[in-house]
């Protein structure tokens, strides 16, 4: 990770929670670049990078000549692009959220699971599958694979972040791949959303990147669509030259 993308996203985290802790109310204009340069030590073009970003997510909004206001109402929407975790995203949104861990242990990684991590099949996994709530209503259900080697000794009872986790163990996550697709809830799954069969559910597999771009961590999600909005900022393609005759 670059040297500024780091400050483009520290500035950005700062500027969401001030958002949603009242630092600036519905509606207010934010200070003008300068000033929130001056006052972060950063380059106007961390600021108008980071300010972006929360326009895209429907955070803020630009008047033209006006300057950047707070949107009236905060949406209670996360970006696949921004590293905000679930239970921050819940009590971002107003609710109390949870963590509750079903299961967790050390099993042997499949074919499927080995091709995803770049490991040999067979490498021992740390499993941990975790159910994240929202007032008391299950909106997430997780299980992450990583290899058990990336696990300090003494932290196999999992319930803190796995990205820490990784961290500690020299392994920061720097970006991630997913797929996304849309499924129903069945037997299981449905039972531990407190669904009914049939309830329409996003499924996300994720594999976790660190600096070097090794995989790191494989993550599968089930999210109660009408929980959140989940939404994915898009950029146009350059343009290709056209082929030569």
């Amino acid at each position: 990770m670059s040297r500024r993308s780091s400050a483009v996203e520290r500035l950005r985290d700062q500027l969401y929670g001030e958002l949603l802790d009242g630092t600036y109310p519905s509606g207010s204009k934010l200070p003008n670049e300068d000033e929130m340069a001056e006052r972060a030590g950063v380059s106007r073009a961390t600021v108008r990078e980071a300010v972006t970003g929360l326009v895209e997510t429907g955070y803020l909004t630009r008047r033209q000549g006006a300057g950047t206001f707070v949107a009236r109402n905060l949406p209670r929407r996360h970006s696949l692009d921004q590293s905000v975790s679930y239970l921050s995203m819940i009590r971002d949104a107003g609710m109390e959220a949870r963590l509750i861990l079903v299961d967790y242990g050390v099993q042997a990684a499949t074919e499927s699971d080995a091709a995803a991590l770049a490991v040999a099949p067979g490498t021992q996994l740390m499993s941990v599958e975790r159910i994240r709530t929202a007032d008391g209503r299950p909106v997430v259900y997780s299980i992450d694979r990583l290899p058990l080697e990336y696990v300090p000794e003494g932290e196999h009872d999992i319930e803190a972040s796995l990205y820490e986790v990784l961290e500690r163990a020299g392994h920061r996550v720097d970006g991630a791949g997913a797929q996304l697709t849309p499924v129903v809830a069945e037997g299981r799954l449905a039972r531990l959303l407190a669904v009914e069969v049939g309830t329409p559910l996003l499924h996300i597999e994720q594999v976790d990147l660190d600096r070097d771009r090794h995989p790191v961590m494989l993550s599968s999600e089930w999210h109660v669509a009408d929980a959140f909005e989940l939404h994915v900022n898009r950029r146009r393609a350059p343009e290709r030259p056209p082929p030569r005759r």
